[in-house]
């Protein structure tokens, strides 16, 4: 049969073909059609090349991309899954040479803004993506932020700011299972919570062919359907498990007429792979960049040279820091659970495909039309010492190697519901720092609430903006006294408040001020002012080095803590409703915590950022930095309920829309929803359908 594309009212791509490569082309070329910018942007960063046409800003990630060996690890990873599964390799193929026949008449208005012409994909390519998608996502530069912790506050202090870090991408997802719903199937739900981009990081899309009949969120520049899915008799959802598996080896490099050589943990000088590369900059000078790798891992801060201000090395030699991530030592990505996932009809299926899985690490929910239900974690993760999980460690020194890999753990239900919220979870004996727990404890304790529950009644989850830690604060402020009495009418409306951040509450304001105050107070005393100036790693680490983003997350802790190094907490809480009460915010929480998506490039008619409800500890999470920003650049990437008893009655939402060409219909139709909290009906009957074309 020919292969045939369909859309629905919403514009979202329905693909049928007669053969799984048929449909794989078919998904690149509507991909390339209706994202075309985002993909020469997604295979630009992939490369290192995107400062060649956005200019000097895109340098910093370009430097990166090229130290730590993203495009070659990817071609090594494409040529280890040809080897070792050919079918793979040829249906990522297909999807390649479908992305260049509908990028080769791409007509994204970027383009011409730009100057740039869409180049070719390599069949590697969307490893690439995928990978530079997901290098930074469990949070290695968490690290660097320890030792600077450790330096200038001593290793107690690195507890004090354990929290979800600025750096790092969470989700919700809960599974309820037959006996907890009103049709005896199960339900799954939930939201990934990564940074918001325009277009989208998702694409709702369905795939169908004689092997398989799938919807699901699809990554753009990746064939199938890896995180959240849906084949009619068995779906899956996973969040991001917070496990560590990346490590930073300190070095000690030295140059010789050959090249460079690197110090090993036998004490003995080992040449170095190196090389120079040249990164082309819009508008301004190329730059050269030099690439080593030792034997632990590509060099991606310092040199042989050093670095100036590191703190790191007690010796006072120069230093170098290099990443040992799983992909460069195997060279396996997990594509090979791709096309399992796909063909899966029972949980049994989706758990073997999840054996496969390889980057980033997750937390996975499925449940199945027979009962079956799964809750596991899936990932490759290193067994090492428990140093290297927590700092930089020094690659001179024994100790430091990977000893294979762990286990995956394994988790069952409670009182017929799991739920997943980047928290201490399965996953724990994995990872060092997760989110706190309240976003999974009210979730828990909504679903709590009512015996039995359907598909309907999950956005009401979704959308819940109860802030559990503002107990910390409101503590503190409930015991003051002696407050101007402008102050004290603050504290006792804020001890009256509901602790819901709906964007209308005027209250939910009062409380982001009086916490950002909070935080810049506890940011400048003179106990921080040692973590003010980092070291000089790239800009690209930056987000996890800044000091007051730490405190702001870390806020909870900070204000519970025994003791923090003499810093009079009551004196600071008491200085900041003091201020807010003499310049109180005039209007509501939306007002100032606004939609502020990244763009690669800003529109040519900029477009209202609209207010939010949520915060970064409610299940509507949607992150600000207090004390530098309400605008909030992170929040739910897509929403979606999976109902296995009907897929019909499943619902999804994505924060944008289905296209990502400006002035499209269907490229902000879904915002609307998005911001309300409603969701689009998952459409499977291609009756219902209106066909775009034969391809």
């Amino acid at each position: 049969m020919a292969t045939e594309i369909y859309r629905d009212a919403w514009g979202i791509p329905h693909l049928r073909a007669g053969s799984t490569a048929g449909l794989a082309h078919a998904q690149g070329l509507v991909t390339a059609r209706d994202r075309a910018w985002q993909l020469e942007i997604e295979r630009h960063r992939a490369q290192g090349t995107s400062a060649s046409f956005l200019g000097k800003s895109a340098l910093a990630w370009d430097r990166f991309a090229r130290r730590a060996r993203v495009d070659d690890t990817a071609r090594r990873c494409f040529a280890e899954l040809e080897r070792e599964d050919p079918e793979t390799a040829r249906w990522v193929r297909a999807y390649v040479d479908g992305v260049n026949e509908g990028l080769a008449g791409g007509t994204a208005p970027e383009f011409a803004r730009t100057g740039l012409t869409p180049g070719r994909w390599e069949p590697w390519t969307p490893l690439g993506v995928w990978l530079a998608t997901h290098i930074l996502f469990a949070g290695f530069p968490a690290k660097l932020w320890r030792e600077q912790v450790a330096a200038h506050l001593g290793t107690d202090a690195i507890g004090l700011f354990a929290t979800d870090g600025p750096g790092t991408s969470g989700s919700n997802g809960w599974l309820v299972s037959g006996e907890r719903t009103v049709t005896g199937q199960a339900v799954i739900a939930g939201d990934p919570h990564r940074w918001i981009e325009d277009p989208g990081v998702y694409q709702q899309i369905h795939l169908s062919c004689p092997e398989f009949d799938v919807v699901g969120l699809a990554v753009p520049g990746v064939p199938g359907i890896a995180h959240f899915g849906h084949t009619g008799t068995v779906a899956w959802a996973i969040t991001n498990a917070m496990a560590d598996y990346q490590d930073l080896y300190r070095e000690r490099l030295r140059r010789t007429g050959a090249g460079v050589e690197a110090l090993g943990p036998d004490g003995v000088w080992r040449r170095a792979a190196r090389h120079t590369e040249t990164v082309e900059v819009a508008g301004e000078e190329p730059v050269e960049v030099e690439v080593i790798e030792t034997a632990r891992g590509p060099v991606i801060i310092g040199g042989p040279e050093g670095l100036d201000g590191d703190p790191a090395d007690p010796s006072g030699g120069p230093v170098a820091i290099s990443l040992r991530y799983p992909p460069r030592v195997t060279a396996d990505l997990g594509f090979g659970a791709l096309l399992p996932l796909l063909r899966a009809r029972r949980v049994a299926d989706v758990d073997r495909a999840f054996d496969r899985w390889a980057e980033p690490v997750n937390v996975v929910q499925a449940a199945d039309t027979e009962g079956g239900v799964l809750h596991r974690v899936a990932g490759r993760v290193p067994r090492r010492a428990v140093t290297n999980s927590l700092r930089v460690v020094p690659a001179w020194e024994p100790g430091h190697e990977w000893r294979g890999w762990h286990e995956t753990p394994r988790a069952g239900l409670t009182d017929g519901v799991a739920v997943m919220a980047n928290q201490r979870g399965p996953s724990g004996p994995l990872g060092v720092e997760f989110a706190p727990p309240h976003r999974a404890d009210r979730i828990a304790a909504l679903l709590a609430g009512k015996e039995r529950w359907s598909a309907a009644g999950m956005p009401a989850i979704h959308t819940d903006t109860h802030l559990a830690s503002a107990s910390s604060l409101l503590d503190h402020l409930g015991a003051l006294d002696d407050l101007t009495p402008a102050a004290a009418a603050l504290r006792d409306r804020l001890l009256g408040w509901d602790r819901h951040m709906d964007a209308g509450s005027a209250d939910a304001a009062l409380y982001a001020a009086v916490r950002a105050a909070v935080v810049r107070r506890l940011a400048a005393d003179p106990v921080f002012t040692p973590l003010t100036a980092p070291p000089a790693y790239p800009d690209v680490f930056q987000p996890w080095l800044a000091l007051v983003p730490r405190v702001a997350f870390a806020l909870e802790h900070l204000l519970r803590a025994g003791d923090l190094y003499g810093i009079d907490r009551p004196a600071a809480v008491r200085a900041a409703i003091e201020e807010v009460a003499v310049r109180p915010p005039a209007g509501v929480w939306g007002d100032t915590h606004r939609l502020a998506p990244w763009r690669a490039l800003e529109p040519e008619r900029p477009y209202d950022e609209p207010g939010l409800s949520g915060d970064h500890d409610c299940v509507l999470c949607t992150s600000g930095v207090p004390g530098l920003t309400d605008r909030a650049a992170r929040g739910p990437a897509a929403r979606y309920v999976w109902d296995l008893a009907r897929r019909e009655d499943s619902r999804w939402v994505v924060p944008f829309g289905a296209s990502g060409v400006p002035g499209s219909p269907h490229h902000r139709d879904q915002l609307p929803l998005w911001l309300g909290g409603d969701l689009v009906p998952v459409v499977t009957d291609w009756t219902q359908l209106e066909k775009e074309a034969d391809v």
